[in-house]
């Protein structure tokens, strides 16, 4: 067998579906978890240089916050292993698929196995949706800020005074209601859009915000892939070792 022919070989067994989605798990993965870790420490030096003077305002905050960032770390672990291993059923499955008519069989074992991987990347997925709704949150709530720190800056735009134009930590649930002072209304608000810290922080949401977005496209790309070979598998196989 020549060099072309075998590299033309492997190349029609490769699971390019999965090739794709193992890229762009690990990518959003990546950018989902060392963004947002980053965003939470931002926010968590903004809530305590400019909302909250009274630490026990925002100390539950930040045990939440130190919560979710250990978490992201356990998230990031587990999906370049799951995404390691969902490339390799993938090999597996297309590689069966491709000769489904041959001599190359799959076990009961085997479409148990493709089975489990659809069944846990279905749930995946599922919980990957709300953390992707989550993770819109507070893009939008720096977004309102940001949206209004432009009013205050052109005030020709906006019928409302600007002392009235303000950022409120406690409507958004952040802080309690008996944070002081919670908010920061007018020039002082526009004086905190303007640091290094606020833009970081919002332009890092927005990066963790696409990397949920191409994480949960991955799954979806992994789900419908293995899904497609096990249904292959389950009603033409007809029953290699595996």
């Amino acid at each position: 067998m020549g060099l072309l022919e075998c590299c033309a070989r492997c190349l029609v067994g490769a699971p390019f579906a999965s090739l794709v989605a193992t890229g762009l798990c690990f990518f959003g993965v990546a950018l989902f978890c060392g963004c947002g870790h980053e965003a939470l420490t931002g926010t968590e030096k903004l809530i305590e240089t400019y909302f909250s003077k009274n630490y026990q305002d925002y100390e539950y905050l930040i045990n939440v916050i130190h919560a979710f960032q250990y978490v992201i770390y356990g998230t990031a672990s587990f999906f370049f292993l799951y995404g390691a291993l969902l490339l390799a059923e993938g090999f597996y499955t297309t590689g069966a698929v491709r000769q489904i008519f041959g001599d190359y069989k799959t076990t009961i074992c085997g479409k148990g196995l493709s089975a489990t991987f659809v069944g846990i990347t279905y749930a995946l997925t599922v919980v990957w949706l709300l953390v992707f709704a989550c993770s819109a949150v507070p893009v939008y709530i720096y977004f309102n800020t940001w949206t209004t720190c432009q009013s205050i800056a052109s005030p020709s735009k906006t019928s409302a005074s600007i002392g009235s134009l303000c950022a409120d930590a406690r409507m958004y649930g952040v802080l309690p209601w008996n944070a002081f002072p919670g908010k920061v209304c007018g020039s002082n608000l526009l004086s905190i859009c303007k640091t290094a810290e606020f833009q970081m922080t919002f332009h890092l949401f927005i990066a963790a915000f696409v990397g949920a977005a191409a994480t949960l496209v991955s799954l979806l790309t992994f789900m419908i892939a293995a899904t497609y070979n096990f249904a292959v598998l389950k009603l033409m196989g007809r029953g290699t070792k595996f």
